[in-house]
């Protein structure tokens, strides 16, 4: 459904405007979390990262450290992470079960293997 637009199945299940306003980053003059944080409790970074109503953005993939700019994601406390990218057209749920989930940078490394995969 997310990556639909907000349908799934020929059915509406959100507006395509308030899927993109909640992933739109929403940090006070466009900034990143970098510049905002006060903490540090997340394994993924904050540098070139957004957050809209929900989600968080990768905005700068320099930045982040990361591939795909203009996805978004979210992770769960064992490791878990999904994400959205529009612009190569996919999504990615990854399920284990490892806590803390700074454990081992499972969310790095497997965002890192499926986009080094594709081929343009």
């Amino acid at each position: 459904m997310l990556r639909g637009g907000g349908q799934l199945d020929g059915q509406r299940i959100i507006g395509d405007r308030t899927l993109k306003l909640m992933h739109r980053n929403h940090l006070p003059n466009g900034t990143d979390l970098g510049s905002i944080a006060m903490g540090s409790f997340s394994e993924t970074a904050y540098d070139g990262v957004g957050f809209g109503l929900g989600f968080a953005s990768t905005l700068d993939d320099v930045a982040a450290g990361t591939i795909g700019a203009g996805d978004y994601y979210w992770g769960g406390a064992a490791s878990t992470i999904f994400w959205v990218d529009p612009v190569e057209d996919m999504f990615v749920i990854f399920m284990t079960q490892l806590m803390p989930s700074a454990t081992f940078n499972f969310r790095g490394q497997i965002k890192n293997i499926i986009y080094g995969a594709i081929e343009d």
